[in-house]
């Protein structure tokens, strides 16, 4: 694969790590092992990329992922022959990925629950959506591919209710409004997300429900579901998820990564047709810091 370069000043293990799929370690190793060129040469490290370099990498084979059942600690908060409702811990992976082989929600899920859609695949069962590895809160889970399929639907027709809880820094201007801006892959560093004219429709809807000075304590409500959503957009208008190391300041919170919480889940059910709402309490460490910030 190659790729070109846009703006000049970082070393090239830099500039590689974030312009590609490669980690920087991954990046250096084959800097040294001479799989990456410049402009049709080896380079170090330490090479400083200039506008129009055309860089040459290797892109690795993907890893051969293996899952297995494991009797991890899991709150179910709801479960029928078709639909299962589950408050994920903060910290932890929803699905199977490089690195994450081990010890995520699906690993979890396939020891309590023994019936699991195929729709997503084996790395998938039963995953009908996402949210952060650091962000706790609830998730439905699908026990059927007819299930699946509904609730799939009824998210891209935007029907569902997902409700969030955050903590954020700053002090919001108003007290109701809406976030809608597109997003997409950040041209600047492929790990992120941000709001760009080429990202895809994005829709937060949110509603100030105590305020600190500080920070704010923030209901979200999303209509879109586009990855790390409620993060950018909030750090898009100046108020980031207190926590957040990636699209937050420095100076934050301390916790256990961004005080974010899917705390109201809502969806018609995909048998009966009756609606369906659930609630789930913020994590302790969440409790405690808005203790904190209350005094």
């Amino acid at each position: 694969m190659e790729i070109k370069i846009e703006t000049s000043g970082l070393r090239l293990d830099k500039a590689l790590s974030d312009l590609t799929e490669l980690s920087r370690s991954l990046a250096n190793e084959q800097i040294k092992s001479g799989q990456v060129l410049v402009n049709g040469q080896v380079k170090k490290a330490k090479y400083t990329v200039q506008e129009g370099d055309v860089v040459t990498y290797h892109v690795p084979e993907p890893e051969v992922l293996e899952y297995v059942a494991e009797d991890i600690p899991l709150e179910i908060v709801y479960q029928d022959e078709d639909v299962s409702v589950v408050n994920k811990p903060q910290g932890m992976v929803v699905h199977p990925s490089a690195g994450h082989t081990s010890g995520t929600l699906v690993n979890a899920l396939m020891y309590h629950i023994k019936d699991l859609s195929g729709i997503n695949g084996v790395l998938r069962p039963g995953i009908v959506h996402r949210i952060d590895k650091d962000t706790s809160g609830l998730l439905m889970i699908a026990k059927n591919d007819e299930a699946h399929l509904g609730l799939a639907q009824e998210l891209k027709d935007k029907k569902s209710l997902r409700k969030y809880w955050a903590i954020v820094h700053g002090n919001l201007p108003n007290d109701r409004g809406v976030i809608e801006a597109p997003i997409g892959r950040s041209e600047k560093d492929r790990k992120k997300q941000a709001v760009t004219a080429k990202g895809k429709p994005a829709v937060t809807r949110f509603h100030v429900l105590e305020r600190f000075g500080d920070y704010s304590l923030v209901e979200l409500q999303l209509e879109t579901g586009r990855t790390h959503q409620i993060r950018v957009h909030m750090a898009y208008i100046g108020h980031p998820v207190a926590g957040d190391e990636v699209y937050g300041p420095r100076k934050t919170l301390k916790g256990h990564g961004q005080f974010l919480h899917a705390k109201t889940l809502g969806f018609t059910h995909p048998r009966t047709g009756e609606t369906m709402e659930f609630t789930a309490d913020i994590p302790d460490i969440f409790k405690e810091t808005l203790e904190r910030l209350r005094k």
